[in-house]
């Protein structure tokens, strides 16, 4: 969320650059450069179709990343736990639900 600019990706990359990948897939964002090392980045579209394909499912499975709506809260949190709730969902089929003691 933001614009094209290092002051908006770097809280972005500070997530990404602690996961250790081996190399990036982009777009060649001029911005990128000052944040991946030399050689760690690979500019390819057609890789990229795969990165913009999960990104079009994400959408389709949450209405909140593709329109302004009344029916969601606007709350970066909110957002956080529900694009972590469906990567879940989709990676093990299955929504953990907290233990209660009222059950």
């Amino acid at each position: 969320m933001g614009d094209h600019s290092a002051k908006t990706f770097e809280p972005l990359w500070e997530l990404v650059g602690s996961w250790k990948c081996y190399f990036y897939v982009t777009d060649g964002w001029t911005v990128y450069p000052i944040f991946i090392p030399d050689g760690d980045q690979i500019i390819c579209k057609t890789y990229m179709t795969r990165v913009e394909g999960e990104n079009t499912r994400l959408r389709h499975y949450l209405a909140r990343l593709h329109r302004k709506t009344l029916c969601y809260s606007k709350s970066k949190e909110m957002l956080a736990h529900s694009v972590r709730l469906l990567v879940h969902y989709l990676k093990f089929w299955d929504v953990p639900v907290p233990y209660s003691a009222n059950y």
